[in-house]
């Protein structure tokens, strides 16, 4: 186990100091092939220790009600510069909408209501993020992996796509928009949850409202926020970047298993 925790804690590490060279500005050591290359090396070795060491169905740490943090930051996008997300907080997203497709043998659609009606999970957990802070919190929503059964996966799929309302970048082709993705292993994982409240509360806009992604064996910039679509897949090569999302396209791992 102390292999697994100095991999994360390289891990950690390693996509931090990423970020802070792209927050430079310095684009050469960002896009350096050997640079690429080590850290290429660095998620396969924790990926592939992971799953082989630790059996898939085992849970991050859980905490009690007194461990949770008195302050939970709102990381990245805290308000979606969007007049149609606009629209939906109007009116305590009772218009929205959680849309699933893809390779699935049905295409479903799930109003926030819909998603409460479901059997629901809660679980306290602990976030860190690249940046070198971490928070425990409280959630409760509906497992993921009984949303992909409700629609069912067809043969030959293998990864989840969440398209999400924020947009960290203006672009015309599409590629600023916040996106995320996992493997149908993390996918059907007991703490993979689509959450609608923090803290015994209504999910906040801050937060990622009206419903988040909580991916609890992966570091923070995995838990997309302000999801609006889930697409089945079998390959994510063919969206924008072609790593599998937002901070992946622009160099980070996008196995963040910790």
């Amino acid at each position: 186990m102390s292999q697994i925790f100095n991999r994360r804690r390289f891990l950690i590490g390693s996509v931090a100091t990423l970020g802070a060279i792209g927050l430079t500005g310095c684009d050469d050591i960002v896009q350096n092939q050997d640079v690429q290359k080590v850290l290429a090396m660095a998620e396969h070795l924790t990926m592939g220790s992971q799953r082989l060491l630790v059996s898939p169905q085992t849970l991050a740490r859980e905490f009690n009600e007194k461990d949770i943090s008195p302050a939970f930051r709102s990381n990245g996008t805290s308000q979606p510069d969007s007049e149609d997300y606009a629209k939906l907080t109007e009116n305590g997203f009772a218009d929205w909408r959680l849309k699933v497709d893809g390779m699935v043998n049905q295409s479903m659609e799930f109003s926030l209501a819909d998603l409460k009606k479901l059997p629901a999970r809660t679980q306290i957990t602990r976030h860190d993020c690249v940046e070198g802070w971490s928070a425990i919190g409280k959630w409760t929503g509906v497992p993921l992996g009984l949303i992909l059964q409700t629609a069912g996966i067809k043969p030959g799929a293998r990864y989840v796509v969440f398209y999400c309302a924020d947009e960290l970048e203006q672009t015309l082709d599409g590629s600023g928009r916040y996106y995320e993705s996992i493997d149908l292993i993390d996918a059907f994982h007991p703490q993979s949850i689509l959450a609608y409240s923090m803290n015994g509360k209504d999910l906040d806009v801050a937060h990622g409202a009206p419903l988040r992604l909580r991916v609890e064996r992966h570091l923070g910039y995995k838990h997309a926020k302000y999801v609006m679509r889930i697409e089945v897949r079998d390959r994510f090569g063919d969206l924008w970047g072609g790593k599998g999302g937002f901070w992946e396209d622009r160099g980070y791992e996008w196995y963040a298993g910790i």
